[in-house]
């Protein structure tokens, strides 16, 4: 919720485009005001002496000239106040709300497993998805589908491999094609397999991200038959991230049979007395221990609650409410004096509010006694037995919470089974761990505010005091609880996180120092070793660490704990203090390699989007290799770009660093333009793309804090433009939304932002177009966005096709409303001329109000509705055609200007053929302005259809509609109005005209000069210099195997760098270059079980400007290995 900075009101591009033209609109209409006043003034004043045309008032008192012209200003405002197109903000949201309503009925977004579909969150930024510059991704849960495996693992510096488990995926995914070309898979029972059922909360991830880049794990894991799910889960309520891929895990047979070497009489305090495999089996039991308790997984069993609290006091209960929260806070004053003491740590009676500590805050749960109360009584009763041998059953019953279920601490008949065990996890990273700790007969039992029962293999249930947790957080990095171990009985810290944070935190030891000192020393480089592999493979990583602590040391930190959290000032630094004098000083146990596998279709997604000219920046926490193998798993680098990579230390190396990257980069293409400055609009991309060479950037979150200062802003926004792709790793929430920011207003881009969790929210919110995805995460992403998906392939037909239709529509019709509001109102305008400038119209007023109102209203609604340039076939196979609505080809200032002239024009051959038709004959002024009014509604409609690229039987209908609606009301009228505006009125006057032949020759002869320049331009744009999306109309009209030929004739141009058409750039040229070539390298890296980025395959080589960054080159492909 920190990085969360609050929604900002979004409006479109086209919308702000748009106001800006009403208000040319308004300048116009003062414009003409001026000139009937003007000319109001001159008539009077030329016949000022001629009553007829200056009748005086009723006092007999003349309006001077000047006066009459000031009043005519006002009048003629109301007269042409229709050129103001108040009807055009109706008309677009009721377009918008059509296309809204067309966009969630695409069948192509329904997500079968989730039982989910697309979400229109925001009902005016429709047309930006066919405007999108920048796109900004999330990785994991975005990219790949958050749902963890678990792997490999390190533990005392031994890698165990676990390839039984690496078999038990394949074949799973083997059993996943087969499910999915089957359809007799139950819907619901998919749906409920996968729905995520637990909250979710980025903020708890552990750890960096990563992905396996293999493509036989690129489809969905989840798409398993419910049998696997229903017998592993057999209650109704499906947790999340408890698919059967995620849960069943194969022990490895070499760590099985260490770990089977854990016996009771094994455990006994470390010295330097043990040996070394004695050693390493204790190592393990931490370990897995670790992997059990550290985290905040709820566990329940089929038909049963989560977990019943049996303490009867407050302090018992976990806190509901607000007011539950007040009431505990309110007895901060007297919590010191007015709680009894506590010998040896029993339990009070139910009336005392004990432990109300562990509630201050959402950042601690303590113990159950005071910090005074801990230092006073060292030797408090031990939640088990002796350290020597496993906790009698009677001692297990006594320490265990009542309200649990009957037999949870003691095997009998009728305890549930393991199997049975349902866990649910905020995280699919808890989760996994959990699951791997379960395979090892290290089972979660039950967890309740004060305790956690595991069943440890061969020393039974085990019960740990729950004494502390400092849950995970962007800045730690980390998660550590706080127990007093059942064997040893002492207070033991388990923490998990990041590496590069861990590492930093183990204890020092020297070379020189004890055995026991040089073997740590000895796990950790092993250790470090295998988490480079880890992240080479694109596994996600964690490092598990411990410290033992004595009674009065945690006595001492509890204290100042306790201080912190109460602190008014300067809290959160007091609490991180804190936590920083607890996690310190850490003995490694091992480290974790998880999969997240990479969503199906997202390699493919990326490669359109990258084709559309939409620039793609992965955003991630994962380690930097994570991010890079993850980066040309789904394509967003390739075998053949240049890497560099940004990783300083200092702001100076930073700067120096990018400098020589844009100076080799300038140096490689010299014909390239400088970059310009920023809010000088967006930088043309190099002419790195002509000449066959495609840079991308990875840069690390230290050197992205000093990229986003002000100073290097300029220089990282030239260096990024440079760069097909840019990958930012270990960047934190806030960091997310900064360079979304940045780029958004520097570089004036239409950017979006997409993403699936509560850390991503800030970044959502910042971007033009907000994109959350339903995932395993929660809702917090979904209920920030504007738009929410189910996957993420699902994005490239939104913006392709769905985001260029809605613009084009939208586009097309803002224009035409501007069109048709400036014709009809020019008549009147023209028409002043000839009658003094009076403000008198030749039209009745209800032909005036109904002709905007009624007769021409439906048919732009339905061509912004339902108008279709292209198909949505074509939009997929071509995605180049997405960039013009990147240069907004369809609605530019010179576009508007071009209408407003097409429409004066209009309006002109309008009035004056019939004027001249006319001239000399006796017909009244109504009878003069039918048909104006009849011409100008011919003239309009059929300007429409000359637009219109699809027409339908619906648009047909309208056309005749309007049509048939005019006519009928204009004979009615003439019929029923006989004297409705005296001394002139419309009686009869339609039925006489449509008698008369000369009627139907003025409509034809005006209608067709007025459309003819507009028609004519039309016929040449189409024949002579047709645009990129006018070529795909007519492949919409070949046959199949025409229209093939055509495309494959399309991508041969557009591989040699003849775009399809002038319209087209270079960049999507390049694009297509590497559609046909290069491909087959990363193709080979995504069949592979599994894949690496071998260190031979980079040259890397150190700047003499720092030795802590270095310039990375892809040299090679990325090797592949077997897991």
């Amino acid at each position: 919720m920190l990085n969360n900075s609050g929604p900002r009101y979004k409006r479109s591009k086209l919308e702000r485009r748009a106001n800006t033209d009403v208000l040319w609109c308004v300048l116009l209409l003062v414009v003409m005001c001026l000139t009937g006043a003007l000319g109001h003034g001159i008539w009077l004043s030329r016949y000022e002496n001629i009553m007829f045309f200056n009748i005086p008032e009723p006092d007999g008192h003349v309006i001077s000239p000047v006066l009459a012209g000031f009043y005519m200003f006002w009048t003629m405002i109301i007269l042409l106040q229709v050129l103001i197109p108040i009807s055009l903000y109706v008309s677009i949201e009721i377009v918008k709300l059509g296309q809204i309503y067309f966009i969630q009925s695409d069948v192509d977004f329904y997500n079968e497993k989730m039982d989910s579909t697309v979400q229109c969150r925001a009902l005016n930024i429709t047309e930006d998805l066919g405007q999108i510059q920048y796109l900004f991704s999330d990785k994991t849960g975005t990219l790949t589908e958050n749902k963890m495996v678990f792997r490999r693992c390190s533990v005392a510096g031994f890698d165990y491999c676990h390839e039984e488990n690496a078999k038990r995926l394949e074949s799973y995914q083997e059993a996943i094609s087969e499910d999915e070309d089957s359809t007799d898979t139950p819907v619901d029972s998919l749906s409920n397999m996968v729905k995520p059922r637990a909250p979710s909360c980025r903020s708890v991830h552990n750890g960096p991200l990563g992905s396996k880049c293999s493509n036989h794990l690129a489809g969905s894991c989840s798409a398993l038959g419910s049998r696997e799910g229903a017998s592993e889960v057999p209650h109704s309520r499906q947790a999340a991230f408890s698919s059967p891929i995620e849960t069943d895990v194969v022990p490895d047979t070499r760590l099985l049979d260490k770990f089977s070497q854990i016996t009771p009489q094994l455990f006994t305090p470390l010295d330097e007395t043990i040996p070394d495999p004695l050693l390493e089996t204790l190592y393990i039991m931490d370990f897995f221990i670790a992997l059990a308790i550290c985290n905040t997984v709820v566990v329940s069993a089929p038909n049963q609650p989560r977990q019943k609290i049996g303490l009867s006091s407050l302090s018992g209960m976990p806190i509901k409410s607000l007011e539950e929260i007040k009431n505990l806070f309110q007895r901060l004053s007297v919590r010191r004096s007015s709680s009894p003491s506590l010998a040896g740590g029993k339990e009070p009676s139910p009336g005392v509010p004990n432990a109300f500590v562990s509630r201050l805050s959402l950042f601690s749960r303590m113990k159950l006694a005071s910090p005074v109360e801990e230092e006073t009584s060292p030797g408090s009763e031990r939640p088990q037995g002796s350290g020597d041998s496993p906790c009698p059953p009677d001692m297990e019953k006594q320490n265990s919470d009542p309200g649990l279920p009957e037999g949870e601490t003691a095997p009998s008949p009728g305890q549930p089974s393991t199997s049975t065990l349902c866990y649910e996890a905020e995280s699919p990273d808890e989760a996994a761990l959990v699951y791997a700790a379960r395979a090892y007969q290290c089972t979660l039992r039950s967890r309740t505010p004060e305790q956690v029962v595991v069943d440890f293999a061969a020393l039974g249930p085990l019960t740990f005091q729950l004494l502390h947790i400092l849950p995970f957080d962007s800045v730690r990095k980390r998660m550590s609880v706080v127990v007093r171990h059942p064997l040893s009985n002492q207070v033991v810290v388990y923490t998990k996180g990041a590496d590069s944070v861990i590492m930093e935190l183990l204890s020092v030891a020297s070379p020189d120092g004890a055995s026991l000192e040089k073997q740590q020393m000895i796990i950790r480089e092993k250790t470090q070793k295998h988490l480079d592999d880890y992240a080479r493979r694109g596994l996600r990583t964690l490092c598990i660490a411990k410290k033992v602590m004595s009674d009065a040391e945690y006595a001492e930190w509890l204290r100042n704990h306790f201080l912190a959290e109460t602190s008014i000032d300067h809290r959160e630094e007091l609490l991180l203090e804190s936590a920083m004098r607890l996690e310190n000083k850490l003995t490694l146990l091992g480290a974790t390699g998880i999969e997240d596998r990479l969503q199906e279709g997202v390699p493919e997604s990326i490669e359109a989007l990258q084709k559309a000219g939409i620039k793609i920046w992965m955003l991630t926490g994962d380690k930097q290799e994570t991010a890079v193998n993850i980066a040309y798993a789904c394509k967003l680098l390739e075998a053949g770009d240049k890497l560099f990579i940004l990783n300083t230390q200092s702001k100076d190396a930073c700067e120096r660093l990018m400098n020589t990257i844009l100076k080799e980069l300038q140096e490689k293409n010299p014909a390239s333009p400088e970059p310009p400055s920023p809010r000088e609009g967006l930088p043309r991309l190099p002419a790195t793309q002509d000449s066959g060479l495609r840079a991308g950037l990875v840069i690390t979150g230290k050197a992205l804090e000093f990229a986003l200062q002000e100073s290097l802003q300029r220089q990282f926004l030239e260096l990024t433009a440079c760069c097909q792709a840019v990958v930012c790793c270990r960047a934190t929430p806030l960091q997310k939304s900064e360079v979304v920011k940045l780029v958004r207003n520097h570089l004036r881009v239409m950017t979006l932002a997409i993403g699936d969790g509560a850390n991503d929210v800030s970044m959502i919110q910042v971007a033009d177009i907000g994109i959350g995805i339903s995932g395993q995460e929660g809702m917090q992403a979904v209920m920030a966005s504007d738009f929410a998906i189910a996957q993420f392939k699902h994005l490239g037909k939104l913006l392709l096709v769905h985001g260029h239709w809605c613009y084009t529509r939208l586009s097309n019709m803002i224009l035409y409303f501007f069109y048709k509001n400036v014709a009809y109102v020019n008549l009147l305008f023209w028409y002043q001329f000839f009658c003094g400038f009076s403000g008198t119209s030749m039209t009745d007023y209800w032909v005036l109000i109904l002709f905007n109102l009624l007769f021409t209203s439906a048919p732009p609604v339905i061509y912004g509705v339902l108008e279709k340039d292209v198909s949505a076939e074509t939009l997929l196979q071509l995605p180049e055609l997405y960039k013009s609505g990147q240069k907004s080809e369809a609605y530019l200032p010179l576009t508007f200007w071009i209408t407003l002239l097409d429409a004066f024009y209009q309006s002109l051959v309008c009035f004056f053929v019939p004027y001249y038709t006319y001239q000399g004959s006796d017909i009244d002024i109504f009878a003069f302005g039918n048909p104006l009014n009849t011409a100008a509604l011919f003239i309009i409609i059929l300007h429409l259809v000359i637009e219109s690229k699809s027409l339908t039987w619906i648009h047909m209908l309208v056309i005749a509609g309007s049509l048939s609606s005019y006519f009928f009301f204009a004979l009615v009228f003439g019929a029923l109005c006989v004297t409705c505006n005296p001394p002139s009125n419309p009686y009869w006057i339609m039925q006489e005209h449509m008698l008369d032949p000369v009627f139907y020759l003025v409509c034809v002869l005006t209608t067709c000069i007025a459309l003819l320049p507009r028609f004519t331009y039309r016929v040449l744009q189409g024949s002579l210099f047709p645009s990129p999306v006018r070529r795909a109309q007519h492949l919409d009209r070949l046959t199949p195997e025409e229209r093939t030929e055509a495309l494959k004739k399309w991508r041969r141009a557009g591989t040699l760098g003849r775009a399809p058409s002038q319209c087209a750039d270079h960049s999507a040229a390049k694009s297509e270059e590497r559609a046909t070539s290069g491909l087959s390298a990363p193709l080979a890296m995504m069949s592979a079980p599994s894949c690496a980025v071998e260190q031979g395959s980079f040259s890397v080589h150190e700047t003499p400007l720092d030795s802590d960054f270095c310039e990375t080159k892809t040299s090679g492909m990325v090797g592949t290995s077997e897991g």
